[in-house]
């Protein structure tokens, strides 16, 4: 049996934030919450959503507390403006930063037995509704707006909570590339490979079916197609509204299917060193795609190598592995990604603890290949 679950409704398109004021009046709402992060208000893009609810003449206050990695202070703060402001319902703009807090704080204005934030780790059983939420995506990386996952640092335990509930996803999606103009060309990249990183391993999982399937492999090319330009050149409206669709396709899959290690080993890097997601991800991806080649999911790599771009007519099982792999990190060198850990600030002696945090995470378990915690110690290890 497959269970497949995506968000109500989506717009896509150079301009679509504009419908986030006619989604809100047609629904009853009376006043919003904006949840986002102070880069985004201090380069402006948040007074883009202001000015659409100020011309529609809807009230709406500012919660902006978030790092990068989203904290349980984040989230409690933000539970907190949430009740004061008198909203009843939640914008959410930015990365997966802003878009997991307001699930978080979502999730808990509605279930408040859950204020703690820590109990909400893996499958916690909500019981109503998060707070209704337009995810507006400023990052093509994360796909949060369309997913039932959110992920919250435990600064005081140096771990990230995987959080996986269906009560959390977005009841509307808003996509709009030009929201995504001012990203800078690394973070680009480094989001730009973490929706790689969601559709390979989504594509890998074996959970994985024919609709997830479908999903990803269009991810993968459309992400082959489009990231170098987005890099090289913000503006330019193709590259980024194709890398817009591609993150968030990619989400539709692995939302459902689930992930593998490459996201566990890259959660224990946000939660020791404040390592941005997608950073992580990137660099650990061919290297964990080496070792995942040592299992059943061996005969999709043609598939991948097929999806980004290479002639794989006549290659063996063998040829395609090498093909997928040296495709993606020939990307990864191309737009500028690390390759090793030591070059993002890992210590070496942490290695053991990054391991042990890394086997215990919630992605673990939807790996292709059975790992161990030795096993990712050598990983982490080769990719030092």
């Amino acid at each position: 049996m497959y269970r497949i679950v995506l968000n109500e409704t989506s717009y896509y398109g150079a301009g679509c934030r504009s419908v986030v004021a006619d989604e809100i009046r047609k629904r009853g709402f009376r006043k919003a919450l904006l949840v986002t992060d102070p880069d985004l208000i201090r380069f402006g893009v948040a007074s883009k959503i202001e000015e659409v609810l100020a011309g529609a003449g809807i009230p709406y206050e500012i919660y902006s507390e978030i790092k990068a990695n989203p904290t349980i202070r984040n989230v409690q703060q933000g539970v907190e403006a949430f009740r004061r402001s008198g909203a009843d319902c939640m914008i959410a703009l930015g990365g997966g930063s802003s878009i997991d807090t307001a699930k978080a704080v979502g999730i808990i204005a509605n279930n408040p037995e859950f204020a703690d934030v820590r109990s909400l780790e893996g499958t916690a059983r909500t019981r109503r509704r998060a707070v209704p939420t337009f995810a507006v995506p400023t990052t093509a990386g994360t796909a949060a707006e369309v997913t039932i996952n959110y992920v919250i640092t435990d600064e005081e335990n140096r771990r990230k909570m995987v959080c996986v509930d269906p009560n959390d996803i977005p009841l509307c999606a808003v996509i709009d590339c030009e929201l995504m103009y001012s990203m800078p060309r690394s973070l680009t990249a480094a989001t730009g490979m973490d929706a790689l990183t969601h559709a390979i391993e989504g594509y890998l999982t074996p959970g994985a079916w024919t609709m997830s399937d479908m999903f990803e492999l269009k991810a993968i090319e459309l992400v082959a197609r489009h990231l170098p330009g987005a890099v090289a050149d913000g503006s330019d409206p193709v590259a980024r509204n194709g890398m817009a669709e591609a993150q968030y396709i990619a989400g539709m899959g692995f939302s459902n299917v689930g992930l593998g290690i490459v996201h566990s080993m890259a959660h224990p890097l946000g939660a020791f060193y404040d390592t941005p997601h997608g950073v992580a991800n990137a660099l650990l991806l061919p290297y964990v795609m080496e070792y995942n080649a040592e299992s059943p999911a061996r005969a999709k790599y043609t598939d991948i190598a097929r999806a980004m771009g290479v002639s794989t007519d006549g290659m063996s099982a063998e040829e395609g592995v090498r093909a997928a792999v040296d495709a993606v990190r020939s990307l990864s060198l191309r737009i500028g990604i690390p390759q090793h850990l030591h070059e993002i600030g890992v210590r070496e002696e942490d290695i053991p603890a990054l391991a042990e945090a890394a086997y215990n995470d919630v992605c673990t378990g939807g790996n292709p290949r059975p790992t161990s915690v030795k096993e990712i110690e050598e990983l982490y290890r080769t990719a030092f």
